[in-house]
């Protein structure tokens, strides 16, 4: 046993004697001989598809679960029987920060963001006219892709749901496409509207619009309602019933599921075969409630907050922000 096996081992059963908390933490401590490099290949890859984190070269971390003792005992066992030396250990991370670094060392928003970007790519219309059995491959692998992931998020957030949203709506569209005039097992929770049906409105939402609300009303007066005029309300309740509600609670388009008002109205009105809104959306998402990261946010986010401070008139920093997203829109559609 090396010194920080004993340490750790020491200092933590210290710990557990002292407390009489429910342990929330699993530490597997494995030591194997340096001529033993396939026993250790094979405890790597074994505790990589558990989903372990990796603290240190041997030193592997899960929240407790009685099922992971076990298995981490197993494999505790084995590494014993190979002539190597293994300890599963129980502790509480008391402490919030402690718990918080723990949790994050178990992100798996990553993930989510390469499978997101492969479910918009089968999402196209492209992709969309393969053959049906090529089609419903690659759905099921999406599908399988998925839930293997979920099964190692064991602190799912808004990643997670946005995936699950993007999944579903493309499990709508396939079958969609292939099942024309018949009953569709998933049900679209965002009914298709008739652009035509919505000009000249009066658009209302809260005053002092931040990123969702802005590019929904660049969204708005680009692609939906050209002439779109917009009340700013104090208050939701004072929407006035000949007005279209947005982003407010009981408002006509709001958030749905895991789609903020910008994907819902992009949805909404047919819009969801543009790539460059497509962007756009997983960048609002983001900075209005987190998720997937996106590479352009923090620059983005800075310039927003600059119009906002410097433009207190809503009219006036809607106006100046759609420079924003018109320039966003036009980078985006020439690389996509």
């Amino acid at each position: 046993m090396d010194i920080l096996e004993i340490d750790v081992v020491c200092s933590t059963n210290m710990f557990i004697e002292n407390l009489h908390m429910q342990t929330d933490w699993l530490i597997l401590i494995v030591s194997l001989p340096t001529h033993h490099s396939a026993g250790r290949m094979r405890v790597w890859r074994a505790l990589k598809g558990l989903g372990c984190s990796v603290l240190r070269d041997g030193v592997y971390l899960l929240p407790y679960r009685d099922e992971f003792r076990q298995t981490l005992q197993l494999h505790a066992d084995q590494v014993a029987q190979g002539g190597g030396h293994a300890h599963v250990l129980t502790l509480d991370a008391e402490n919030p920060r402690q718990q918080q670094t723990f949790e994050k060392l178990f992100d798996r928003s990553a993930d989510y963001a390469k499978l997101v970007d492969e479910i918009r790519e089968l999402a196209s219309q492209n992709s969309l006219s393969e053959n049906r059995t090529s089609l419903q491959k690659r759905l099921q692998h999406l599908r399988k892709e998925f839930e293997a992931i979920v099964l190692q998020d064991f602190f799912s957030g808004a990643a997670q749901e946005q995936a699950v949203t993007a999944l579903e709506d493309l499990e709508h569209a396939v079958h969609q496409y292939l099942a024309i005039g018949e009953p569709h097992a998933i049900q679209r929770r965002i009914k298709l509207l008739a652009r035509n049906e919505y000009q000249n409105r009066i658009w209302a939402t809260r005053q002092r619009p931040w990123i969702d609300r802005l590019a929904s009303t660049w969204l708005i007066r680009r692609f939906i309602d050209p002439a779109a005029r917009f009340l700013w309300l104090a208050k939701p309740g004072a929407c006035p019933d000949d007005a279209v509600g947005f982003d407010f609670d009981g408002a006509a388009f709001t958030h749905v599921g895991a789609k903020v008002t910008f994907e819902v109205l992009v949805a909404s009105f047919g819009l969801t075969n543009d790539a460059a809104l497509d962007r756009i959306g997983a960048l609002v998402h983001y900075l209005d409630v987190g998720g997937i990261p996106v590479l352009d946010a923090p620059g983005f986010e800075t310039l927003i907050k600059g119009m906002h401070q410097r433009w207190t008139n809503d009219d006036e920093l809607i106006l100046e922000t759609a420079k924003i997203f018109d320039t966003y829109y036009q980078v985006y559609s020439g690389s996509s």
